[in-house]
């Protein structure tokens, strides 16, 4: 059995985020999918969607086998509980591939690391520039005008 574990923050779903699994499920047997924990993602602004609303979107996803969030102060617990035969990361997760690989076998942790590439397909394909459309059409100025049309 092959399993394959892919992370992210999944902040707003976005057809880069199902790119992003679908190319990792094809890796192998099973795609397990890691699901940053609101507390540490510290690398870019904090999600706009709780951590628990996150899950849930990945866990209905088709493509996914199994999801959990992450471990709040130890970032390779819920890695070495899944003991996956790859892990993937994407195109612009800001993780080195050497030091994830050197840090895997410091733990003992006997896993190949893999890049995917980036997504090239239509639509919005990053939760920043969904949030800027958003602003954009809903939130346009000062004067209170919006595109309301929901």
């Amino acid at each position: 059995m092959k399993r394959v574990v892919a992370t992210g923050t999944f902040d707003i779903l976005h057809p880069g985020h199902i790119y992003y699994m679908e190319k990792s499920r094809e890796l192998g047997d099973e795609l397990h999918v890691i699901v940053a924990r609101d507390v540490n993602v510290r690398h870019k602004p904090a999600p706009v969607v709780p951590e628990e609303q996150r899950l849930c979107m990945i866990q209905s996803l088709a493509v996914v086998d199994s999801a959990c969030l992450g471990d709040t102060e130890d970032m390779f617990r819920p890695i070495e509980e899944i003991d996956p035969s790859i892990i993937t990361l994407g195109f612009n997760q800001h993780f080195s591939e050497d030091s994830l690989r050197k840090a895997l076998r410091d733990r003992g942790i006997d896993a190949e690391v893999v890049r995917i590439g980036a997504y090239n397909g239509s639509g919005y394909a990053g939760s920043r520039l969904i949030m800027k459309r958003i602003l954009e059409t809903r939130c346009p100025g000062e004067d209170g005008e919006t595109d309301n049309t929901d």
